[in-house]
């Protein structure tokens, strides 16, 4: 995959870049793993906004995806890679020999005809998924387990990876995407690999209506309201009126450190 620039036939088009989609081998979902998908505009059950900056959008099914990898000890053979709306990185259709099928995120190195396999001793090669315990250290992983059993949660976006730095009896150390450092129980499940369609982060979208085709709504700077409306907004001239960057509701942001309680298990947090 490689980022592609349009050719300047109009203003609109003169910085826009996209990835390449050779490696997407079909265009239509598998409609058994296809669902509905609610959009709520960043409201909650009573209608308030909780999250801004949302609205609007094309309409998408939502992809089922096999975070938990519960075909356990079953030959999987990719089918296809296809685009998914909801994430920045590809999936891959996997067919097992028990007529399961399921979708996973693809790693690179995956590839249609490739094999994949979930176990306890399975190899550790790209796209098999298994306990920390079995993966040697300084191996790359994906999708990797917070809690035993609760599914996949961590670097589960396009090019991100955790490698495993070290392992004591009971946990393994783990460097995240973040460069947070911190250890997570060996009973954890995760899958070998790094995640595909690195170049998403190097997009240049061009204009304003293709984030709205994303669903993201234009977002306002506080200096630029009234302040009625920001805590920022108001004053002669730009003027923050002495405040440090906050949010509308006058919680600091931009790198006001928000944690209350430590986790013992964070031995070194990001941006430290």
């Amino acid at each position: 995959m490689a980022i592609v620039s349009r050719k300047p036939r109009n203003a609109s088009l003169r910085f826009q870049t996209f990835v390449s989609s050779d490696d997407i081998t079909r265009n239509y979902p598998e409609k058994s793993l296809v669902t509905r998908i609610k959009r709520n505009g960043g409201r909650n059950a009573y209608g308030r906004i909780t999250v801004r900056h949302q609205g609007g959008g094309e309409k998408k099914m939502y992809r089922i995806i096999d975070f938990h990898r519960v075909e356990r000890d079953i030959i999987g053979k990719v089918v296809s890679i296809e685009y998914d709306p909801n994430r920045n990185v590809r999936i891959s259709l996997v067919h097992f020999l028990n007529g399961v099928k399921r979708y996973v995120l693809q790693p690179e190195g995956l590839v249609v005809g490739s094999e994949i396999l979930a176990g306890e001793d399975v190899e550790a090669r790209v796209g098999n998924c298994l306990p920390l315990a079995k993966i040697p250290s300084g191996f790359m992983v994906h999708n990797v387990e917070i809690y035993p059993s609760s599914g996949g949660k961590f670097a589960r976006s396009a090019g991100s990876s955790i490698q495993i730095v070290a392992k004591n009896e009971t946990h393994a150390t783990l460097r995240m995407p973040s460069g947070e450092i911190r250890m997570v129980r060996l009973t954890c499940w995760a899958t070998i690999g790094v995640l595909g369609n690195a170049d998403h982060k190097n997009i240049s979208w061009g204009k304003a209506g293709r984030r709205r085709h994303l669903g993201i709504r234009p977002t306002v700077r506080g200096m630029a309201m009234n302040p009625i409306d920001h805590p920022h907004g108001g004053g002669e001239g730009r003027s923050k009126s002495g405040k440090h960057p906050v949010t509308p509701w006058g919680k600091g942001c931009k790198g006001t450190r928000t944690r209350t309680r430590k986790n013992a298990l964070i031995i070194k947090r990001r941006k430290q």
